[in-house]
């Protein structure tokens, strides 16, 4: 079935590594950097970073409740938002209108469309490598998808924010991480600092939380 061909995985395997931290977070402040030279555009970059440092400490927060104290959602398979989903949805469509800042108007409409699709896609690759179920996926969109929306309404980017050369180094930067990065070491970190601040020897599971919503009476 195509569904479990070795080949259809490991295009989602590749592109899911797109929504790691590590990936995502250098392309954006690189570009960040780049972008507070110009004085006009600096609220609108402490207005991102902010929001993406609200959204990830929100994401954190739902992962160490489930893997601590086991909180989550059983009925809709929920043990917290989608990190690779949330990075995703709340740097792409930011990330790639800046870069188009120079392109006419409807080429950055294409560019953040563009960004929101990578996003999605991002977010379904979680459910095809067995990550993250579909709840899980659409709080990452929510909560990413906020930022983006929020940023990008804040007001207008200014136009050429940067130059020629940083799209190049971006777009070089994403097409050779998913392959070439060391593996993600957050789930483990999240998971190490859950047990710590619980007291708890092993974290909660997800068969742990579906097992007790199948025992319970109706």
């Amino acid at each position: 079935m195509l569904f479990t061909d070795p080949d259809f995985l490991l295009y989602w395997r590749a592109l899911t590594r797109l929504g790691e931290a590590q990936v995502l977070l250098p392309a954006a402040l690189l570009t960040a950097l780049a972008v507070l030279r110009r004085p006009q555009a600096r609220p609108l970059v402490a207005w991102w970073l902010a929001l993406l440092s609200a959204a990830a400490l929100l994401t954190t927060a739902t992962k160490v409740a489930f893997f601590g104290w086991g909180i989550g959602w059983p009925e809709l398979n929920f043990t917290g938002v989608s990190g690779h989903t949330m990075f995703a949805a709340a740097v792409y469509p930011v990330l790639f209108g800046t870069l188009a800042s120079g392109a006419p108007r409807t080429g950055r409409l294409l560019a953040i469309a563009g960004g929101c699709s990578l996003a999605l896609l991002i977010g379904v690759s979680r459910m095809m490598v067995g990550a993250h179920s579909l709840s899980e996926v659409v709080a990452g969109c929510l909560v990413g998808g906020t930022v983006s929306a929020l940023v990008l309404t804040a007001g207008h980017l200014p136009r050429t924010l940067v130059g020629p050369v940083l799209p190049v180094i971006v777009v070089v930067w994403l097409g050779l991480m998913p392959a070439h990065a060391p593996a993600s070491t957050t789930h483990s970190a999240v998971i190490r600092l859950s047990l710590k601040l619980s007291g708890n020897s092993v974290p909660y599971t997800r068969s742990e939380m579906l097992r007790g919503l199948a025992y319970t009476p109706r």
